[in-house]
């Protein structure tokens, strides 16, 4: 698979500028503006991580798609914390949640076709503290929140081990073409 593909990406930004949105870090205060990627680059990992991901496949002798729908939502901890409570029954906040489409099926006519991935949620308070307190840019960190979500939406997990390496190592290998470090080192 090669970046000729169609990809329909739905960027949902939920902050407000100069809002609760903000964040103090120590004594450096972030606006939630300077801190989410722009578009094009979010679009960009999320291209990577499908042209990775499909040339595995294809290494596996796996069909691939050449089509893609999915949205990222932008949230902040009120909204993350409430949809990880809905929906996974923990009543706390998390970096990033995946919906795929497959696990919320609805009547589509037959000849109706539809590439739907699936839905990204990412709070972005939680990827600036993390990036803080790992010592790594805010963008390194949201384009591995990106990649990574994107992977679940493909069926990866991390439940056991040899599920988390197989996806951990993917990962690496996205980012690494992102001219992103290792994440976990």
């Amino acid at each position: 698979m090669n970046s000729d593909f169609e990809l329909y990406l739905d960027l949902q930004n939920t902050l407000t500028s100069k809002s609760a949105s903000d964040s103090f870090l120590g004594s450096d205060f972030i606006s939630s503006s300077d801190s989410i990627p722009d578009n094009e680059k979010i679009e960009s990992w999320v291209r990577q991580a499908l042209i990775t991901e499909a040339q595995q496949k294809k290494h596996n002798h796996q069909a691939v798609n050449s089509e893609y729908e999915l949205t990222i939502r932008i949230v902040d901890k009120d909204e993350m914390q409430s949809l990880n409570k809905t929906y996974r029954h923990k009543d706390k906040v998390t970096n990033v949640l995946s919906f795929p489409y497959e696990d919320f099926p609805f009547d589509a006519p037959a000849e109706v076709q539809l590439p739907l991935l699936g839905d990204l949620v990412i709070c972005h308070d939680i990827v600036v503290e993390e990036a803080h307190q790992q010592n790594k840019t805010v963008e390194a960190h949201w384009a591995h929140m990106v990649v990574h979500g994107v992977l679940h939406l493909k069926g990866y997990d991390h439940i056991d081990d040899d599920e988390a390496q197989q996806m951990e190592a993917l990962e690496i290998e996205i980012l690494k073409k992102l001219t992103i470090s290792d994440p976990y080192q």
